[in-house]
């Protein structure tokens, strides 16, 4: 059973993980500062191999597998960007990768998967459904199941926690868009144990509030799932993830997808980035609360850039 993420096994990790990638930047933005009255910095996940965060945590997970279960491949279920991770990481270490996704999966995603040189099949109407289609394929056939929130993920990716630290220790706010979890976890995990005092807050859709509904509640609760930000689709909430936010997590805001669409087309024109919502969704989660975020160094994770064609074009139609 592995363990729940420490930082000097994610210290361990990110020495894997930078042989494979390098640290993404974390810029400050004075336009975003200004709207937002704080010193507001992005830390650009949407710059990796992948243009996800989520690549840590392939290139980390199977690092750690054994010949006999790289012999016998890797099975997951993805909306794209953790698809896409677990694909680069598989090709790094010469293993095969079957990817599950939903029918109304993101094509540019599912192209970059296959480019990559996985498997990717088409199963059911969201990611939950195709989440038990690739278990049941991985029993079925003796390879190896990758969920989205595994420890061994959440220790990967927790590596951009490290490296927010090391470059703004001062930070006094972090916020990060919550899908499955893990991103939040780790760099909570990492930011809380060097200092306590910085504040972690979740965002995710109000039109997909399944994660922040059980965190309030402490319970899990399912929920609809109609956001147009698909790093943040979750109908159902994760529990060991769960259980790390209600450690580590100070605070967790839901904004509407209206109030998203309009971030991420302030975020594109303003820093000339290829952003996509899940990544947006921290910047209208800070408009929110900018009263609260008042003179103080917050940092939004700017989680991946892989937005679809037809959401790009949409943006700026007006």
């Amino acid at each position: 059973m592995y363990k729940t993420p420490t930082l000097p096994t994610i210290i361990k990790a990110s020495r894997t993980i930078y042989h494979y990638m390098q640290a993404s930047p974390l810029r400050d933005y004075k336009i975003l500062s200004d709207l937002i009255g704080a010193d507001v910095w992005l830390k650009h996940e949407n710059h990796n191999p992948t243009c996800a965060f989520k690549v840590r945590g392939g290139i980390n997970c199977l690092s750690k597998m054994t010949d006999e279960q790289k012999k016998a491949g890797v099975y997951t279920a993805s909306t794209g960007n953790h698809g896409q991770s677990i694909a680069f990481a598989a090709r790094a270490f010469g293993v095969k990768a079957t990817i599950y996704v939903p029918k109304v999966a993101n094509q540019g995603k599912v192209e970059a998967m296959r480019s990559l040189g996985a498997e990717v099949l088409y199963f059911g109407d969201d990611f939950d459904v195709a989440r038990d289609g690739a278990l049941q394929a991985s029993l079925d056939k003796g390879g190896v199941f990758v969920g989205p929130t595994d420890e061994v993920l959440i220790e990967g990716v927790a590596s951009y926690g490290l490296e927010i630290m090391n470059d703004l220790p001062d930070v006094d706010v972090i916020i990060v868009p919550v899908g499955a979890g893990s991103g939040i976890c780790g760099t909570s995990i990492v930011a809380k144990t060097i200092n306590p005092k910085i504040k972690i807050i979740g965002v995710q859709s109000a039109q997909a509030p399944a994660q922040q509904l059980s965190w309030k509640n402490q319970e899990m609760i399912e929920a609809q799932m109609q956001t147009i930000a698909e790093g943040m689709a979750t109908r159902v909430p994760f529990a060991n993830t769960q259980k790390i936010m209600h450690d580590y997590v100070d605070d967790f805001l839901l904004v509407d997808d209206r109030q998203i669409i309009k971030a991420t087309k302030t975020l594109i024109e303003t820093t000339h980035n290829l952003i996509e919502e899940a990544s947006a969704a921290t910047f209208a989660a800070a408009l929110q609360i900018k009263e609260q975020l008042q003179g103080k160094k917050v940092v939004l994770v700017m989680s991946g850039g892989n937005i679809s064609m037809q959401n790009l074009a949409a943006l700026f139609q007006d």
